[in-house]
């Protein structure tokens, strides 16, 4: 008995000493800031830094930077990379409101940004409200969130970015951009809200240059005067110009709505911005997303003379009452590059072009080739135009099973290789369209409030589901 009752003393013993040294080493590797802390203080809980810049200093592979609640009017510049078994997290204390801002930050000419992670590693961004930075000059850059170099293994979490704003007319400014000057790899976007910028020629949320690996997932991107979330390629960004593209990932379940350049003094009166924008990328899916009053819903395409965007996979997204177009692919003119061997699959494409612009539901610009449009259920605008096709350098483009709302009262418009047609089978013909596709109602179950899904009894479900 004596025994047992030593085994189990010693059992309590260890397990007591186990979870000291487990608390102590999370206290080890934390660190604290608080706004009425002090630089002198050793950063625990009881005595915290004040500035980011000093916890920034600190704050080595496996250490998490708790930022207690308040305003910081100071920009945080990463020194640190974590590794694969220790990264460094830099996050909100709990549900703390925690603010990064940009209104003492004087104008400089060149990239200003009030988070920079260059060249670092295994590194997280969590719970941060960034905002209020803005200059006035046009060779200067303003960005909330700013990632470059050859970075990789980074995740932005839960962020609210606004109010990131330039003031000159061919200035530039993005909410979040992921610029891979060197090659990057696993770069997340989770979970942040993106609004209220003032842009000039840049964007929302970027990622640019060589960049083989990404996420980007529910997000909320709104109100802001260009392209809500944009990757690109080919623009001279990456120092290796023939990785110099985005590619192999993911855009999912993102909410983008409220995005125009229409009065932007870098557009002036143009609707050009798309909710959703492949520049030049490839292998890039874009899925479950819903797009709605932006200028253009999704666009993919390379703004750069014989290159492409390739390998996109649109599918199952939900996209209306965008201004110009729903999806646009090829490009504007014809000394842009274009779109192949990309699928545009299962979107709801309901009542765009509600400016009358001519982008109907979907339009196929320059250089187009060996896309397949399918399963798709297009209903058309003010404009009544389904598709819209005024190119005539359309190459091996296959259109099967897509639904076409037919409504009482009112006539369809195509346009195919420049040809109009009011009639849809003779659409149908020139189109090479498949015997599947179908001009009928596809019975939803509300459209009047963006209810898209189809009820029991719908014709369309046959066509698209099968």
């Amino acid at each position: 008995m004596k025994k047992i009752i030593i085994i189990l003393l010693a059992t309590a013993a260890i397990m007591i000493v186990l979870v000291i040294n487990k608390t102590k080493a999370e206290q080890d590797n934390s660190i604290y800031v608080a706004v009425n802390g002090n630089d002198q203080n050793n950063g625990t809980k009881s005595k915290p830094f004040r500035t980011l810049k000093k916890a920034a200093s600190e704050a080595v592979a496996g250490t998490t930077v708790y930022i207690r609640k308040g305003t910081y009017n100071e920009r945080l510049v990463i020194k640190h990379s974590g590794t694969k078994s220790k990264p460094i997290i830099f996050k909100a204390y709990k549900k703390d409101k925690v603010v990064l801002s940009g209104k003492d930050v004087k104008d400089v000419e060149g990239v200003t940004s009030l988070v920079t992670i260059n060249n670092k590693n295994y590194l997280t961004i969590s719970g941060l409200v960034i905002q209020d930075l803005s200059t006035n000059l046009t060779d200067e850059t303003v960005m909330g969130i700013y990632v470059t170099g050859p970075s990789s293994h980074i995740t932005l979490e839960n962020n609210h970015v606004r109010r990131i704003e330039t003031h000159a007319e061919n200035g530039n400014g993005h909410g979040i951009a992921i610029y891979g000057t060197g090659p990057m790899k696993d770069i997340n976007i989770f979970n942040n809200t993106v609004e209220d910028l003032k842009l000039g020629s840049s964007e929302s949320l970027v990622l640019n240059g060589n960049i083989d690996g990404f996420k980007v997932e529910n997000n909320l991107v709104r109100r802001s005067d260009n392209i809500g979330i944009d990757l690109i390629g080919y623009e001279g960004t990456s120092n290796d110009k023939k990785a110099d593209y985005v590619q192999n990932g993911v855009v999912k379940n993102n909410e983008i709505y409220e995005i125009s350049s229409y009065g932007n003094p870098a557009y002036g009166e143009d609707y050009s911005a798309g909710g959703i924008y492949v520049d030049g990328g490839k292998n890039i899916t874009i899925e479950m997303n819903t797009i709605y009053k932006c200028d253009i819903g999704i666009e993919a395409t390379s703004e750069h003379a014989k290159k492409y965007a390739s390998h996109i996979n649109i599918k199952n997204n939900t996209i209306y009452n965008n201004y110009f177009t729903g999806i646009s692919i090829g490009g504007y003119d014809k000394n842009r590059g274009g779109t192949i061997n990309s699928t545009i699959s299962k979107n709801i494409i309901y009542r765009n072009d509600t400016k009358g612009l001519g982008g109907g539901q979907l339009l196929l610009q320059h250089d187009t080739k060996n896309n397949v449009i399918e399963k798709n259920i297009l209903t058309a605008g003010p404009s009544r135009l389904f598709i819209a096709n005024y190119f005539t350098t359309n190459q091996a483009n296959k259109l099967q099973n897509n639904v076409f709302h037919k409504e009482k009262g009112k006539t369809g418009i195509w346009v195919w290789k420049e040809g109009e047609y009011t009639s849809f089978p003779e659409f149908k013909i020139a189109s090479g369209s498949d015997e599947r596709s179908s001009y009928l109602d596809p019975k939803y179950e509300n459209e009047n409030k963006y209810d898209f899904r189809l009820k029991k009894d719908s014709p369309a479900k046959k066509i698209i589901l099968e």
